[in-house]
Formats: C-alpha cells, sequence, structure tokens
C-alpha cells in the first residue's frame, strides 16, 4: 500500500508505459494521415461525446466493484487483528496456571499459536512459501502437524483450539470461559472464509473485459473524432483523454486483486507484525521490529 500523500510516479506508470507509447504513436499516425489526405472522414460525424460518457459510466461500475473488494479485504483484516487482540487478552486472564494439574506454559503456547496463524494467514492468500514465524511460535510436533495439512491457517487455528481443549481438561478455564475463547476462534474463522472468498473469486469476467476492452476502442476512433476541431493539436487532447480511460482501467485491475503482493496490497505484512507484537507483548515475550514503509510503499 502507497503511504505518500500523492501517488508514486514510478508506481503508477509503469504498467501503463507501453499503453501509453502505443496509444500517442497511434494519435500521430491519424492526424499524421488525415492530414496529408490519405484518409478523409469529413463526411462521418462520430459522437465521441456521448460514447465517452457511456464508457466511463461502465468504467465506474468496474473500479467500484474492484474497490469494494479491496476495501472489504482490509475490514476482514481488521476484524483479524481485533480477535486476535482479544483471544490473546483471553488467554492471559481466563486460562490459569495456578491450579493443581495446570501445565506451564500453556497460555504462552496459546498466544504464540495465535502469532503464526496471523502468518500462516498471510503468506496462504498471497500464496507464498510457508512462514518462517510457524517454527517460530509451534513445537515441533504441532509444526509437523500443520506444514503437513492442506490449509496452513485452518491447521494452525486447529492447533489453538487443542491447547484449549488441553486447558479445559487439566480444569484451567471453565466451561463459561472455553465457551468465550471458542467463540472468539469461531470469528476469526469466519474472517479467514471471507478473505479466502476474496482470493479465489476474481471480479466477473464482464467487469474484467469489457470496460477495458471499450475504452481501447474508444482510445482508436478518438483521433478521429477530434481531429476537425484539434488539427495539428489531436495527439494532445486525443491522448490526453485517452490516458485518463487506460488509468481507470489500470486502476480496477490493481485494487481488484488486494493480495497479490504488489505496492497497491492491503499492508498484511505490516498487519500480521502488529498483532504479532501485541501478543507477544502479553506474554512478556521479545518483540520484533514494526514493519515500516519502503520508499513509501507498506507491505
Amino acid at each position: 500500500m502507497i503511504t505518500s500523500q500523492l501517488p508514486r510516479a514510478s508506481a503508477v506508470w509503469r504498467p501503463m508505459l507501453w499503453p501509453v507509447i502505443i496509444l500517442l504513436t497511434w494519435d500521430v499516425a491519424v492526424t499524421w494521415t488525415i492530414v496529408q489526405g490519405w484518409i478523409n472522414f469529413e463526411a462521418i460525424e462520430i459522437q465521441y461525446t456521448l460514447y465517452g460518457t457511456a464508457i466511463a459510466l461502465f468504467l465506474g461500475f468496474m473500479v467500484n466493484a474492484a474497490y469494494d473488494r479491496w476495501w472489504e479485504a482490509r475490514t476482514l483484516w481488521g476484524s483479524i487483528v481485533n480477535h486476535s487482540r482479544n483471544l490473546g487478552r483471553e488467554a492471559v486472564t481466563m486460562v490459569d496456571e495456578t491450579v493443581p494439574g495446570a501445565r506451564p506454559g500453556l497460555v504462552d503456547d496459546l498466544v504464540r499459536t495465535q502469532v503464526a496463524y496471523v502468518h500462516a494467514l498471510r503468506t496462504s492468500l498471497r500464496q507464498q512459501r510457508p512462514p518462517d514465524e510457524l517454527a517460530a511460535n509451534l513445537c515441533e510436533d504441532a509444526l509437523h502437524r500443520v506444514l503437513a495439512s492442506t490449509s496452513l491457517p485452518t491447521a494452525t487455528m486447529s492447533e489453538a483450539g487443542r491447547l484449549l481443549n488441553e486447558a479445559h481438561r487439566r480444569g484451567m478455564i471453565d466451561d463459561i470461559a472455553r465457551v468465550q475463547i471458542d467463540s472468539t476462534m469461531s470469528a476469526l474463522t469466519d474472517a479467514q472464509g471471507g478473505l479466502e472468498r476474496i482470493q479465489r473469486t476474481p471480479l466477473p469476467i464482464q467487469y474484467r473485459f469489457l470496460p477495458s476492452f471499450f475504452a481501447r476502442v474508444f482510445c482508436v476512433i478518438l483521433p478521429f473524432a477530434v481531429f476537425p476541431d484539434l488539427w495539428w493539436w489531436t495527439p494532445i487532447g486525443s491522448g490526453l483523454i485517452g490516458v485518463m480511460f487506460l488509468l481507470a482501467v489500470q486502476v480496477g485491475k490493481d485494487l481488484s486483486e488486494p493480495f497479490r503482493d504488489g505496492v497497491h496490497d492491503v499492508p498484511i505484512t505490516a498487519i500480521s507484525r502488529t498483532v504479532e507484537i501485541d501478543l507477544r507483548e502479553m506474554i512478556g515475550d521479545s518483540t520484533p521490529e514494526a514493519v515500516t514503509p519502503i520508499k513509501q510503499v507498506l507491505w
């Protein structure tokens, strides 16, 4: 996620470089061809204003749908943060390690398992290799079970459930506390399901293809339409309008994939580290450094 007040020029224009070059080359070629008299469109009137308005509305639908996906992803990660803190607080305050038969360190294991969970969820959504935080926070047996599973975050949450059952069996929590902690885990699972739905369900093809297609068609016919009014200024006028349409298409593409691990991503690395810091402080562990923006990009 870009944190600067203004968009970074490189992040905006790098994916737009070749489309803009092709667009301007086409505008210049059309202008030169008409000036030389090789083609004549004087008898044809193109209602480019009407077409442009219709296409702009179409692009607006795509960008709004893409932003809704991005914002829902960020909202669900906010839910992950809140419920992770709740789980840590409940583990520390509700699980009693002083009762007879209690296992010392079970609270710490439960909190560290939640740390492993958020990092497992992060890498799962980005389709990356298992994170180093799994080995750093899980015992050897739990680590083997998690790595052998299909879904790392689901398996990690199951390990937290095992610890919760052990605490209940040892009499470290009562029934009411167990239900409360289990409901927090269920809320985490619900948020995970929403995030996986976004990651596995792309925008419908109509939203991804048609606005982009019609915007490019409009850019092709635009220099023919504006030449009678602009003459030699046609490449500038047509090019500026075309760039605006192409930028709208690119914005929709960038926002529609919030876990692509790009500069427009939801900054789940920083969010996961924030959760880790908060949870480790609850049990008195040493904490890592917070993730800070690199060249005005927060990952």
